[in-house]
C-alpha cells in the first residue's frame, strides 16, 4: 500500500523528506520536473518536485506511524472528512502511474481541477514499445498534434506522457 503523505520542510531545505526516506531504505516516490533556478548569479537546471509537500510513501502503516512520530515535519495527507484516514493508493494505480513517469523525461502533470472534461478522450490500452500493457485516457490539448496517454491517480494527481500513435488501440 501507497502512503500519501506531506512534507512541512521549508522548500530550500538540504535534504527533503523523500531523500530522507530514500536513504532509510523505503520506497519513495516524488514527482519531479525540471525548472531553472538562480543560484550564485548563475542559471541552473534543478529537478524539484511538482507539489512542494506530497511525496508517496510505500509500507505499512505501523512502520510509517514510527517514522512520523520521530520526524516533526512528516504527516499523513487525510482524506477531506474524515481525518483519521490517510489517503492511501494501491499498488496497481501507483505501479502504473510510476511507470508512466519514469518513461520520459518529458512528463506534464496536471491537479484533478486543471483537467476538464473536453480534455478526456477515449480510454486506450498501450500494445508495444517501453509502455506495453499501459492503460489511461487520450489527452487532446488543443493545438497540439501529440498524441498523449494521461495517467491518473485518483483525486490527487494526473500525468500526460506523450506516445506513439502506432502503439494506440481503443478500449472497448
Amino acid at each position: 500500500m501507497w502512503y500519501v503523505m506531506r512534507d512541512l520542510k521549508r522548500p530550500n531545505a538540504k535534504v527533503k523528506a523523500y531523500q530522507h526516506l530514500e536513504e532509510s531504505g523505503f520506497e519513495v516516490f516524488t514527482p519531479l520536473h525540471w525548472v531553472v533556478v538562480v543560484a550564485g548569479g548563475k542559471k541552473m537546471r534543478r529537478q524539484v518536485p511538482v507539489i512542494s509537500d506530497m511525496l508517496f510513501v510505500r509500507s505499512s502503516r505501523e512502520i510509517l506511524d514510527k517514522v512520523v512520530a520521530l520526524t516533526d515535519t512528516l504527516q499523513y495527507r487525510f482524506e477531506k472528512g474524515k481525518q483519521a484516514t490517510p489517503i492511501t493508493v494501491r499498488d496497481s494505480e501507483m505501479t502504473a502511474f510510476v511507470r508512466a513517469c519514469g518513461s520520459t523525461p518529458e512528463v506534464k502533470y496536471y491537479l484533478p481541477e486543471e483537467i476538464t472534461p473536453s480534455m478526456i478522450g477515449n480510454p486506450i490500452r498501450i500494445i508495444g514499445g517501453t509502455l506495453d500493457g499501459l492503460e489511461g485516457t487520450l489527452l487532446s490539448t488543443r493545438g497540439s498534434r501529440k498524441k498523449r496517454l494521461l495517467v491518473q491517480l485518483p483525486g490527487l494527481l494526473a500525468a500526460a506522457i506523450e506516445v506513439t500513435p502506432a502503439y494506440i488501440h481503443p478500449i472497448d
